[in-house]
């Protein structure tokens, strides 16, 4: 499984059997999409038409090309109390457990904890300012998740039109006391390689 990184909060997910692409709204942003329509699209939010070969925006249960998929509702960074318009989204595929929470308020009740289980990786934005979770918001969650490896998305890049500033991967950094990190353009996901340790995968835009 390889994971890469485009801007914002778009990951692209690619396994022997499909290619996952999760919040791709960066045409929006001056960014170009890179969904393509044999892709399985996930959006944990509100979006336009993704031209996805299949789309998933709600939560549920789905199983699509050996890809096992569980959305949960839950509250979004700028819901108020008791709404829940934001999806998390859990994947099981080449038995890799894989949490993507997307732009929530920095909470994880119990319940969700429970449906999401063991996670091996977890992909969390950290640029605040309002906009999604901030680097104090995100350390909360992974704390909640307690993931063996972290991915972080959203911060501030000067390529990309974020309706305000985004707080800069170093303060997200800095808040989970971490040595130098050096970004990767692709992260290939081998189960053997991670550690007790949680470990942090610094991907490089593509």
């Amino acid at each position: 499984m390889d994971i890469q990184y485009y801007g914002a909060n778009c990951i692209k997910i690619t396994t022997k059997t499909a290619s996952i692409v999760i919040d791709d709204n960066i045409a929006d942003l001056g960014l170009k999409s890179v969904t393509k329509d044999k892709d399985i699209a996930l959006c944990t939010g509100a979006h336009a038409d993704t031209g996805a070969r299949i789309t998933i925006d709600t939560p549920g249960e789905y199983e699509v090309s050996d890809v096992s998929i569980r959305g949960l509702a839950a509250r979004a960074h700028i819901d108020e109390k008791g709404q829940t318009t934001a999806t998390i989204y859990r994947l099981i595929t080449d038995d890799i457990r894989i949490a993507v929470v997307g732009h929530i308020y920095p909470e994880i009740n119990e319940e969700q904890l429970e449906a999401l289980g063991t996670i091996d990786i977890l992909i969390v934005p950290v640029g605040g300012n309002g906009y999604t979770l901030d680097p104090v918001g995100a350390h909360k969650v992974i704390r909640a998740v307690d993931p063996k490896l972290v991915i972080p998305t959203h911060y501030n890049d000067s390529a990309i039109s974020y309706p305000v500033p985004q707080k800069e991967f170093e303060d997200f950094k800095g808040e989970l006391s971490l040595d130098a990190i050096e970004p990767v353009a692709k992260f290939k996901v081998k189960p053997s390689e991670f550690t007790e340790a949680m470990q942090v995968v610094l991907l490089e835009r593509q």
